[in-house]
Order: structure tokens, then C-alpha cells, then sequence
């Protein structure tokens, strides 16, 4: 029982403590306030009575004082429970009525009537445009809170975080299924935009008769529901279409230049469109061959021959990236990881090409040079007189660059 009044205690305790500090008033402020006022009425009877204004006796003087402080007591308690607000704009109002009270007496003032007339209408003037000023200010400074200043004005005219420029994608990219793994990584901010025309052709391509085509259809549009489930990816479809205009690449050009948005796409012939007509693309193959690891002529590698080259003999490797490596001398080594050593790296409108050639070192599947020799040993070469020397003649080692123009004639 007594926990309980403990506890009850306790409460009463915690809600006067809340309902203090909700008012801001505490006992101690409270009592001083009502010394302070007692102290005013007093004051303001003393002096009444002591001075007697308008020839008053002393009882009516000192009741004079009491109506006094009881006039501004009263004025206190409403102010208190005026807001900030208000009462700036009844100061604000109140000093402009006044000022405006004395520009009329000045005008008064040089007037030729009686001297009673005068001060009546100065009198007047005083007090009315003080008082509409002050209850005029009153009421409307509460609208000063809604002005804003010049640093939040310029802030609310930034675009929001996150919203940049809105990126249309092609059917390329969403066949590629690459732009799924940036979009992953965060690297594309903004909305991405996905036209109702290029998601018809898209379904064109996955309900082809062509068996390849139906697969890469499919595979954009397995694509395209991974990106509407990545969190924080804005992805919309849009209904906006060009009249007049059957080319789905048409279209998307047309679109991007009356929306002024931006076009993700792996087609070659549609960038070289878009930035003719200075619409800003985003080429995903672009990207991945400015993200290749760079290559230094003289620097070794390991790659794993994996088919003929288009000379005699020629080996064709790929990186990982499926960066071409040609490699002089290595078609007889085909199946085979073999060292390398750089002698040239070409870049092509297609990507990076490097051409190399086999290093004096031993490779997986043993020597480069036990595999020269068994290769030489299966097959007899002619002699000139049995003096030993091969009559076969030397052959010029051929230009990497006129044999392969571009990564597509390999």
C-alpha cells in the first residue's frame, strides 16, 4: 500500500513537474510575478496620491492609481498569452500609427483656429491611429511568419536530392543486361525512362520465330523486371509517343530531344545519331572499354589460346573482359595457357585489340621451346647438300595492324 502511494505520490509529482514545464511557469517565478504586481498597484496608488491629478483628494487619487494598475494588469495577462508574432506587429503598427499622428499635428498645429480646437483634433488623431495601428499590427503579424527567408527561398528552388536528368533506355541496353548491374551499384541517379514503343519492339523481339532472337526478347525482359525491383530505382514507363515517325530509334531521338533527356544504349549507329543532334548519350560498351585494365607493350600475360588467328600462325585468346589478344607463333599451341609478352595494344571502334607474342619460359603444358623442337623433329626438313643448313627461307614477321584492322575481321 504504501508503494502504491509512492508511486501515486510519484505521479501527481511528475504531472504538476509536466504541467510546469508546458506553461514555463514554475511556483517560485509565480510568486515572484505576484510580488511584482502588488508592487506596482502599490506604486501607482502612492504616487496618485501623492501627486492628486486633476485636483483630485487623496482618497480619489489613490483609487485613481488602483484603476491604473488594474488597467495594465490586465494588459499584462493578455499579453501573455499574445505570440511573438502578434506582438511585433502591434509594435510595428502602434509606431506607425503614432508617426502618423504627428505628421497631422504638425499640420494642425499651423492651422489658424482656437487652441481648443486644435488640441481636441491632436488628441484624437493620437489616439485613434495609435489604437487602429496596434490592433491593425496585432492581426496581421501573425503573416510574419509565413515570409521566407532569402537562404530557405533559395533552397526550396534546388531540385530535390536524387532527381537528375531522366535517362530513356533502348532495347540494346535491355538485351545487353549489363545496365542492371550499374544500376545495382548506384551509379546512374535520376529517373530512368523506359518509352511504351521501345517495350512493344522489345516484345516484338522475345515472340520472334527465330529461336536467338526469342531468347535475347526474353532475356531483356527478364532484365527489365530486375530492374523494377531494385529499392530506390525510379523506373518509368512512359506513354509518350512521335507521331508520324515509324523508326524505333526515331522515335527515341525525337523524344529525347523534346523531353531533353538523356539515351542508354549499346546501339553504334543510334549514338552516333543522337550526338549528331547534341543529345547527350550514355553508351554502356563505352564505358566497359574505359573501365579495361590498361596494357603496356612489354608487360607478360597468361591467356589460354583458343582458336586459329588470321594467319598461319597466329593464336586468338581472350581476357576476361572479352578483351582479343593475338598472339604471334601460338597456333600450333591451341587448348594451351601460355606467357606472353606484350608488343602492341590497338584501339578499334569496336574495343581493344593487343597483340603479343610467346615468352622464352615454360608454360603449362611444358616448354615453348620442347614443344618447338617436337614440332621440328615430326617434321623432316630438307637439306642443302647435307651441309646441315635448312634451305627454308625466313619469313618477315607481318604488321599486327594490317593484318587486323578492326577486332571484327578476327
Amino acid at each position: 500500500m504504501n508503494a502504491v502511494r509512492s508511486k501515486q505520490a510519484g505521479g501527481s509529482v511528475s504531472e504538476s513537474q509536466k504541467m510546469h514545464a508546458a506553461t514555463g511557469n514554475s511556483p517560485e517565478p509565480a510568486l515572484e510575478f505576484w510580488i511584482l504586481r502588488f508592487a506596482l498597484v502599490g506604486a501607482s496608488m502612492a504616487v496618485c496620491y501623492a501627486l492628486r491629478p486633476f485636483d483630485l483628494r487623496a482618497l480619489p487619487a489613490a483609487g485613481l492609481g488602483f484603476f491604473v494598475a488594474m488597467i495594465v494588469l490586465l494588459a499584462e495577462l493578455r499579453l501573455r498569452r499574445a505570440e511573438i508574432s502578434g506582438l511585433m506587429g502591434g509594435a510595428i503598427g502602434l509606431v506607425l500609427g503614432l508617426l502618423a499622428s504627428l505628421l497631422i499635428t504638425l499640420v494642425i498645429a499651423r492651422t489658424s483656429g482656437p487652441e481648443a480646437t486644435k488640441s481636441f483634433f491632436e488628441f484624437l488623431a493620437l489616439i485613434s491611429l495609435g489604437f487602429l495601428g496596434l490592433v491593425i499590427g496585432t492581426h496581421h503579424g501573425k503573416e510574419l511568419r509565413r515570409v521566407s527567408l532569402p537562404q530557405s527561398a533559395e533552397i526550396a528552388d534546388l531540385p530535390p536530392a536524387g532527381q537528375g536528368q531522366m535517362k530513356l533506355l533502348d532495347t540494346s541496353v535491355l538485351i545487353d543486361g549489363r545496365i542492371a548491374d550499374i544500376c545495382e551499384t548506384h551509379f546512374l541517379d535520376g529517373s530512368l525512362g523506359l518509352p511504351r514503343f521501345v517495350l512493344h519492339e522489345l516484345q516484338m523481339v522475345a515472340d520472334s520465330s527465330d529461336a536467338l532472337k526469342r531468347q535475347r526478347g526474353r532475356r531483356g525482359l527478364e532484365v527489365l523486371q530486375r530492374l523494377q525491383k531494385l529499392p530506390g530505382l525510379d523506373l518509368r514507363i512512359l506513354d509518350d509517343d512521335v507521331a508520324g515517325v515509324a523508326a524505333v530509334d526515331q522515335k527515341l531521338v525525337e523524344l529525347a530531344q523534346r523531353t531533353g533527356s538523356k539515351i542508354v544504349t549499346n546501339d553504334f549507329n543510334l549514338n552516333k545519331v543522337a550526338r549528331v543532334q547534341n543529345i547527350s548519350v550514355l553508351n554502356i560498351n563505352e564505358l566497359a572499354n574505359a573501365l579495361k585494365p590498361a596494357v603496356l607493350p612489354g608487360e607478360p600475360m597468361r591467356v589460354l589460346i583458343l582458336r586459329e588467328g588470321k594467319e598461319p600462325s597466329q593464336g586468338v585468346a581472350y581476357l576476361d573482359d572479352g578483351t582479343m589478344v593475338v598472339v604471334d607463333g601460338a597456333r600450333r599451341l591451341i587448348n594451351r595457357t601460355v606467357d606472353i609478352l606484350v608488343t602492341s595494344v590497338h584501339q578499334t571502334p569496336a574495343g581493344k585489340m593487343i597483340f603479343g607474342r610467346l615468352e622464352e619460359q615454360r608454360t603449362d603444358s611444358g616448354s615453348v621451346r620442347a614443344a618447338t623442337a617436337g614440332a621440328a623433329s615430326a617434321r623432316p626438313e630438307p637439306s642443302n647438300g647435307g651441309n646441315g643448313h635448312s634451305l627454308r627461307p625466313s619469313r618477315p614477321e607481318p604488321s599486327p595492324a594490317s593484318q587486323y584492322p578492326d577486332s571484327d575481321s578476327v
